[in-house]
């Protein structure tokens, strides 16, 4: 571990032993916006003709995923992973003032300040799933998301998958649309809300996620999650960018079922595709290579579809 704390490095050595040499190393970089210091790391020079970028979501953060998403061939996508404010080495302007919209409003922004005309493809994992179409949306700027999970706080079945507490999870929806001040700036362990023991199906995995000081080991303030839950969420009824559900078939976190639910009713629905023997953290074969394929699929799709 670099400097006490797990890198992509930790991460990559849970892919299939085929895998690992695959990875490639990323740039990093800093993006100033609202006082937040934001990590951004990168790979390509700007020659690929499509543009990947990753989206974590609770519990990961962007070396966390960087193996899986550095799979991507490199002349077919450059690609990006951001760290969103509360995890990776992201620096917060107030760490107990980080809100969900805040990370709905960085993606936007993120999104308009990197446009280089290249199409632009989302790859959103987990959580990071709805949060990539939300932002898609917002920008008008996005050609298509590739998504693991669709988990809709708005759906019961939704609340208590993402919960430690099961049904309890339900009660979430009656949490007050304004937490009291210092309530809403009191820290509280990840670990405290969500399972983060079914982050994958392989217990070193899981393990190091729970564990990782920018994962799953970190502490969100409470109003945070109070405004995941009240955030006007994009229906799926409302949808106009292309997305394409990549979801682990043996999520044991988030079953398949709700994502797919969601999806479908989408006038937008690109594709569903089910990540054979993948957990909610997709490392296993021959899911891991059914999502690379399927994300690389997407990206010369929408070079054949340019205009010449």
């Amino acid at each position: 571990m670099s400097g006490g704390l797990p890198s992509w490095r930790d991460y990559a050595a849970f892919l299939p032993a085929g895998r690992r040499g695959q990875v490639r190393p990323p740039t990093a970089t800093r993006w100033a916006w609202r006082g937040h210091d934001v990590r951004i790391l990168r790979r390509g020079d700007g020659q690929a003709p499509v543009r990947v970028l990753l989206v974590h979501g609770g519990g990961g953060h962007a070396e966390a995923l960087w193996p899986l998403a550095s799979l991507i061939r490199a002349d077919v996508a450059d690609l990006a992973a951001v760290d969103l404010p509360l995890y990776g080495s992201t620096l917060p302007a107030d760490l107990s003032a980080v809100r969900y919209d805040d990370w709905v409003e960085l993606l936007v922004d993120l999104i308009a300040a990197e446009d280089d005309n290249r199409p632009l493809v989302l790859l959103g994992a987990s959580m990071g799933g709805l949060l990539s179409v939300e932002a898609a949306e917002l920008s008008g700027r996005v050609a298509t998301a590739v998504v693991t999970c669709l988990l809709d706080p708005a759906d019961w079945r939704a609340r208590r998958a993402m919960t430690r507490f099961g049904p309890l999870g339900v009660l979430g929806a009656a949490l007050p649309r304004r937490l009291p001040h210092r309530l809403a700036r009191q820290l509280i362990p990840m670990s405290w809300v969500a399972d983060l023991g079914a982050m994958s199906r392989d217990p070193g995995l899981t393990r190091l996620c729970a564990t990782d000081p920018r994962g799953g080991g970190v502490q969100v303030p409470a109003d945070f999650l109070a405004s995941y839950l009240r955030y006007p969420h994009t229906r799926p009824e409302q949808v106009e960018t292309p997305v394409l559900l990549a979801h682990p078939a043996r999520d044991g976190w988030t079953p398949a079922e709700i994502s797919v639910r969601w999806l479908r009713r989408s006038p937008a629905q690109a594709g569903i595709r089910l990540l054979a023997e993948c957990g909610h953290f997709p490392v296993e074969e021959p899911g891991l290579g059914h999502l690379i394929e399927e994300v690389e699929k997407t990206c010369l799709g929408l070079v054949a579809d340019q205009p010449p």
